[in-house]
């Protein structure tokens, strides 16, 4: 407190006048992209905007009742569901192995370019290259299908309801292994490897040393990876509408794409607002409790 105190009055000022001039940028890129977006959305959550109305009659919590009552948007949210827990728990497991794996000494500056490139393709490349390979007629899977005397297993991958959903989810895993693999393979160069070979020598065998020496070193970065992962999983969107639109019979519609049919091609402005405000109220909060354990585990290895 006496060093404080022993400030001058006009120094104190002019480091308050520094904070805040360090601070403004900060402050006008969240407000013109964050504040400013979600009061508007806010606004429209409870109007009933068509896109051409300047002065769309006020429903108050209309929209909100219907979004919950409606059965599209549980079954979109069940989409949601799938492709949350496979398409996050698939890419980290493949990931983390395959990382370990070259970061053991069994692949080089080739396998890491291999396994990232998917990753580098712009997302509706992806999405128009794999819709090529599930073509019914022309599309490589069918074809190796046939020649192996499995024509039985053959079909429409993306036109069938019951394969559509997997089909898409099979091609965003492997566009996402890359990026997982890349990310934990940079934590692994900072594991302590003396620890790893401590624990070979008393007997552990190569699951025991990922599970209770390496993994625990690298969850930081596992943890933010994940985070990263699960939240792709709400906001799902791009794939999907290029490879499917949300069809078969709506067989791979998730949240995004009912809110933008619901917007753009209905003209409902604000249910689809509505729509998109869910997907943020559900993906907030295990990005904030990642975070949070994210943060905790980081300053406990600092303190270590």
């Amino acid at each position: 407190m006496g060093a404080v105190s022993n400030v001058p009055a006009v120094t104190r000022r002019a480091q308050a006048r520094l904070g805040i001039l360090l601070a403004l940028p900060v402050a006008i890129i969240t407000a013109v992209f964050f504040v400013f977006p979600m009061a508007n959305a806010l606004y429209y959550s409870v109007v009933d905007f068509d896109g051409l109305d300047p002065t769309p009659p006020f429903v108050g919590l209309r929209n909100f009742t219907e979004m919950f009552t409606d059965a599209a948007t549980w079954h979109a949210l069940g989409n949601n569901a799938i492709w949350i827990a496979i398409g996050t728990a698939a890419p980290m497991i493949i990931g983390l192995l395959v990382a370990v794996l070259i970061w053991s000494g069994r692949g080089g500056a080739t396998y890491r370019l291999l396994f990232f490139l998917p990753f580098m393709l712009p997302g509706v490349a992806i999405g128009i290259v794999w819709g090529w390979i599930y073509d019914p007629v022309n599309g490589w899977i069918n074809r190796v299908l046939d020649a192996v005397g499995l024509d039985g297993l053959t079909r429409g991958w993306l036109g069938d309801p019951k394969t559509a959903i997997f089909a898409v989810l099979a091609t965003a895993i492997w566009a996402t292994c890359g990026f997982v693999t890349m990310i934990i393979l940079s934590a692994l160069r900072n594991v302590d490897v003396e620890l790893v070979d401590a624990a070979r020598i008393d007997g552990a065998n190569a699951g025991q040393r990922l599970w209770h020496i390496l993994l625990p070193q690298i969850m930081p970065v596992f943890l933010m990876v994940l985070t990263l992962t699960l939240v792709g999983g709400f906001s799902v969107f791009d794939i999907i509408f290029i490879m499917t639109g949300g069809g078969p019979a709506d067989a791979t519609e998730v949240l995004g794409t009912y809110a933008y049919s619901s917007a753009f091609q209905l003209n409902r402005i604000s249910y689809g607002t509505v729509l998109a405000l869910l997907i943020t109220v559900l993906a907030v909060p295990f990005t904030i409790m990642l975070n949070r354990l994210q943060r905790r585990l980081s300053l406990q290895g600092l303190g270590a």
